[in-house]
């Protein structure tokens, strides 16, 4: 294994998405020249960023066809502002859906609806008329840790979530970066570029700023702050994310299979084991008072799923590493700016120093890793 990165933004189910881990195991992908250099957003990511993750580490006759240049530039840019507005719809509608008390805690359910969603949407792109790619089976025993996995992955942010700011839950997923990079290291030995380990050691502090002052209780009940769950959430959140992330690049390799193969087997798998898990663990509304509004917003939240599902694909094949770090940090920065201003708080509030200060260094830290991974191709 080898050096890794990320950001974080929401993903393929749920607010947080397995689009970021996918982004995550990409971008690793594509310094260590370990996969196919397919290409994806840069995320956390996941948000749900993360990446967020080769995502495409496809046989040869998986490989997309090149267009032209121009109609392929095109296309690119389409699909990316498609992800960017609807990563941006899935985390204000999921912390809509999530601000119902009746509906906050039954995050089980919500998980297992939306990998009903991803693997609708898998089965869909892979039916002949679409071809996107070849579905392949697996014994179900060799990915019930990465299903584990994949669920704790969504609930724990998604908990985070419904207990949080917006602004909280989006750089708090910064930290994906620095705990990947930490597992990468104690488990395979793998390090950083010197000047990428210093970039996060501000990112980290400004999230630790951002958990501080988000967390302080308002005099003003009209700003929002993150409780002492939303905190806990988020970082047990971030400690299954990361271990997903690592994870996933070792199935990549041990089952030879690509991302959309490995997660059309694992979204059916994790929904059916959270059905054993749900009627002890979810408190469920009486359905039949939830408002029609709220139906509407989990519909649309399964639609903004769908979408960046099928945007993923296509950015993934069509952008390069410079520009998908950047729709992954132009993602990060809509998302916190618009929960700012949804926050209720003032722009001189303390955290907002934590804020710059922690999407500062994770750019920086990303700069870096692209002159890093320049330099390795040039040598």
């Amino acid at each position: 294994m080898a050096e890794r990165s990320a950001d974080r933004e929401p993903s393929i189910s749920s607010s947080t998405t397995d689009a970021e881990i996918f982004d995550e195991n990409e971008k690793n992908a594509n310094a260590e020249g370990t996969f196919t250099s397919l290409k994806s957003p840069d995320e956390l990511d996941i948000g749900d960023d993360v990446e967020r993750t080769g995502l495409l580490p496809a046989a040869d006759h998986e490989k997309p066809v090149p267009a032209e240049p121009e109609s392929s530039m095109r296309s690119a840019i389409i699909w990316m502002v498609v992800n960017t507005l609807a990563t941006i719809g899935i985390v204000f509608t999921n912390k809509a859906i999530f601000s119902d008390p009746s509906l906050k805690l039954a995050q089980l359910t919500f998980a297992a609806f939306h990998f009903f969603i991803t693997w609708l949407t898998l089965y869909t792109l892979s039916r002949p008329r679409f071809a996107m790619f070849t579905p392949r089976r697996v014994a179900i025993k060799e990915i019930i840790p990465l299903a584990v996995a994949m669920a704790l992955n969504v609930i724990l942010p998604n908990l985070s979530l419904a207990f949080s700011t917006v602004t909280f839950y989006q750089v708090a997923r910064i930290l994906l970066t620095p705990t990947v990079a930490l597992m990468n290291f104690v488990l395979y030995k793998s390090t950083l570029p010197r000047n990428a380990i210093y970039a996060l050691v501000p990112a980290c502090l400004g999230v630790g700023m951002v958990s501080y002052y988000d967390s302080l209780p308002s005099a003003d009940a009209n700003v929002k702050t993150t409780s002492t769950l939303g905190v806990i959430f988020a970082f047990t959140g971030i400690f299954a994310s990361s271990l997903y992330t690592v994870w996933i690049s070792s199935y990549h390799k041990k089952l030879q299979m690509n991302s959309m193969q490995l997660l059309f087997n694992q979204a059916p798998l994790a929904a059916f084991m959270l059905l054993y898990v749900i009627p002890f663990v979810d408190t469920f509304p009486v359905w039949t008072e939830v408002p029609v509004n709220r139906w509407v917003m989990i519909m649309m939240s399964g639609f903004f799923a769908c979408i960046i599902n099928m945007s993923q694909f296509f950015i993934i094949a069509q952008t390069g590493p410079v520009s998908s770090t950047v729709v992954g940090h132009v993602k990060t920065c809509s998302i916190v700016a618009l929960g700012w201003i949804t926050s209720g708080r003032a722009v001189g509030d303390k955290s907002v120093i934590g804020v710059f200060i922690a999407i500062g260094g994770i750019i920086t830290y990303s700069i870096v890793m692209l002159k890093h991974k320049a330099q390795q191709g040039k040598s």
